[in-house]
């Protein structure tokens, strides 16, 4: 098996780089987290561990596990355990037969406890399966402080989680491109397969509407836990993720974490490695790899923490196709990988196939050999220039 080469550069801090912050927000919230997506920075926190009733926003995991354990289009029908629910609802009736991709529809924009309960029992065969998924996802996540009964968010002394469990989960979505693209749609149309017309349901986030940027996510209210918003909102590349718990002005509140978050971070790009990685049975005894991409990563002044690490292939055989993967270069915060890109042969290198003299193959063993001694303890990782700041 072969083994992999790594090397440590220190990602250095923007010289000069100056953020104008804007004053740190009072917000009407018992609990509140702003986080940016990429790194899992808290930019702001208040009572960010208090374990707290979530409502809706527990359809935040309930669609995910949906788009992850079932097919999207295959078609459920619905069966009376699984419409009668009490709570919001996309209308949802015995008999309605609709795809997986639209219940993820009526969880997010009319936030259907009706889809949640029918897409949860459709794959796990009963809610108590189902959220023995979603606590294994959570812990999965780090959300430590989470304990899911219900794939609706319906109140239960043992259904809560924390602003900062709820900004993992939230990060952790909006990787998902689906989930992006319908929970940040206005509206959208499902088609009801034994009907002769489609429906049509609006998001009821209003901030899609009135933020700058706004990606979503998804809203949450009951009597108990009171308005809960889980939010993201992306401008010039930084992508930030916000938790209000029984906020009474949740609105206003997102948009004064959001002006404020975005104040205080950049998106800073680090130049792609290059290095060789020595190649036995080729006209010449290395190739020249190079990262398939820049890195770009979410931070404030101090960038110190960040680490890059290029990882290759001690050697590879002839023939090499161009852009053949012979290594990886990624962004670590601490023991977390926050970015990465492949690093990819620039060229390509054909087997030698002519017949070569025994002292020629000897000289090139002997060769290749000093080039891996090279490639390990001579430094041939070259890391190309500052970390610079963008837009």
């Amino acid at each position: 098996m072969l083994k992999e080469m790594i090397c440590t550069a220190v990602l250095l801090a923007v010289l000069g780089f100056c953020a104008c912050a804007a004053e740190k927000p009072d917000v009407s919230a018992r609990a509140a987290v702003l986080m940016a997506a990429d790194t899992g920075e808290v930019l702001y926190a208040k009572n960010e561990h208090e374990r707290l009733g979530v409502a809706s926003t527990t359809k935040i995991m309930t669609a995910l596990l949906t788009l992850e354990r079932a097919t999207p289009d295959r078609v459920v029908t619905a069966k009376p355990e699984m419409v009668n629910v009490e709570g919001t609802s996309m209308g949802l009736q015995v008999g309605d037969r609709v795809s997986f991709h639209d219940l993820v529809i009526g969880m997010l924009l009319p936030s259907g406890n009706d889809a949640a309960n029918t897409a949860a029992l459709a794959i796990a065969g009963s809610a108590q399966v189902f959220a023995g998924m979603m606590n294994q996802k959570a812990k999965q996540l780090g959300m430590t402080d989470t304990h899911f009964v219900t794939p609706s968010g319906l109140d239960d002394n043992n259904h809560f989680s924390t602003a900062y469990d709820m900004a993992l989960l939230g990060c952790y979505a909006m990787q998902n491109p689906l989930f992006v693209q319908i929970c940040s749609s206005q509206k959208a149309t499902v088609r009801f397969e034994n009907e002769s017309f489609d429906r049509t349901y609006r998001n009821h986030n209003r901030l899609l509407r009135t933020l700058s940027g706004a990606l979503g996510v998804k809203t949450g209210y009951t009597k108990k836990s009171g308005r809960c918003l889980v939010s993201a909102a992306e401008r010039n590349g930084v992508l930030l993720v916000c938790v209000t718990l029984n906020a009474p002005n949740d609105w206003a509140d997102h948009e004064k974490l959001f002006d404020y978050g975005f104040s205080l971070v950049h998106r800073g790009t680090i130049p792609a490695a290059t290095a060789t990685v020595p190649v036995f049975g080729a006209a010449v005894n290395c190739v020249n790899v190079c990262a398939a991409r820049a890195l770009s990563v979410t931070t404030q002044t101090d960038c110190s923490r960040f680490q890059v690490r290029v990882l290759m292939q001690p050697y590879c055989f002839a023939p090499v196709e161009k852009g053949q993967v012979l290594g990886t270069m990624a962004v670590y915060d601490g023991n977390r990988c926050v970015a990465s890109t492949p690093l990819l042969s620039e060229t390509e290198l054909p087997a030698v196939t002519k017949e070569i003299s025994r002292s020629r193959r000897f000289d090139r063993l002997i060769r290749f050999f000093q080039q891996i001694k090279q490639h390990f303890f001579g430094g041939r990782v070259t890391y190309g220039g500052q970390y610079h700041q963008t837009a």
